[in-house]
């Protein structure tokens, strides 16, 4: 029992996308240099899947804490797991697991810095930072929370794997780390609408929160363009192979998803299609543009 508590916690199915980086991160790493070490690719992944299974179950333990688990209305895709407010003497565990799972980070990201040089220190305590404040203090500032999420999961996960495993910074990490931040945030940003009330009585000041609807559509629907120009601009500069083309297969799911925001709003919770797609969209994406740059 207390293990499936804690599975749910851990949200497994969103821990996707840490993988899908972490290989974006690989590609770049693999076209950049002949060989890459693999046993640095598995530490890479257990650092970062750690940092992820961190963010949500402290996520969890403090939305129980808060009160906002009790109230929240859930979904497949936001809402929370809703495992505390069934086991709530599971809670104390939980917030242990979130700080142990942050310390497998800590001590990963320490060796890289042993073996990689202190060039790789900003990044980890960036996201370390990221971590700690996001439930607690960043949700309370709408930009904030708008892009941190991909800055997170997207920026911080590709370059940071980049740079150990070849040894230093360059241009296209940077470059090709743009589209899952973009993908990311919108994937949280369509997450939000449906616990807009819920998020409002617990002080949260998400991006939806405090502009609105429409005009976080906009946003959806800008990030998307930029996501997907961005692409078609760095094959035409010849930074990506050609190959990348079909990374923009997946803007079809993020159209999609676009659609049933406009079209339902608060309520595109009870429209799980639409959701869904903005999760394709967000790993796909990702994923074929890195296949693409290794093969190309």
């Amino acid at each position: 029992m207390q293990l499936t508590i804690a599975l749910q916690t851990i949200r497994p199915s969103f821990l996707v996308l840490t993988p899908v980086c972490v290989f974006l991160g690989l590609s770049t790493s693999l076209a950049t240099q002949s060989s890459v070490n693999y046993f640095m690719v598995f530490l890479v992944f257990i650092g970062a899947i750690s940092a992820h299974i961190s963010v949500n179950t402290l996520n969890e333990y403090y939305d129980f804490k808060s009160g906002l688990d009790l109230i929240t209305e859930k979904t497949r895709f936001s809402g929370g797991s809703g495992a505390l407010p069934n086991h709530p003497e599971m809670a104390g565990s939980i917030l242990i697991l979130g700080y142990v799972s942050l310390m497998v980070t800590v001590v990963t990201g320490s060796y890289f810095i042993l073996v990689r040089g202190i060039q790789i220190m900003p990044i980890g305590i960036i996201g370390i930072v990221l971590i700690i404040t996001y439930t607690l203090w960043l949700n309370r500032y709408p930009f904030l929370c708008l892009i941190v999420p991909g800055l997170g999961l997207g920026t911080l996960i590709v370059v940071g794997t980049h740079v150990i495993l070849t040894g230093g910074y360059s241009q296209l990490p940077w470059l090709v780390s743009l589209i899952p931040f973009f993908l990311i945030n919108n994937l949280l940003l369509i997450n939000q609408y449906p616990d807009i009330k819920a998020d409002t009585s617990v002080g949260r000041n998400t991006f939806p929160i405090a502009f609105g609807i429409k005009k976080s559509n906009f946003v959806y629907a800008i990030f998307m363009m930029a996501t997907y120009s961005l692409i078609l601009l760095f094959i035409v500069k010849g930074y990506i192979p050609n190959m990348c083309i079909i990374a923009l297969i997946p803007m079809a799911f993020s159209l999609f998803s676009l659609i049933g925001a406009i079209k339902y709003s608060s309520k595109i919770g009870d429209y799980p299609r639409h959701m869904g797609a903005n999760v394709v969209a967000a790993i796909l994406t990702p994923l074929l543009f890195g296949i693409s740059i290794i093969n190309g």
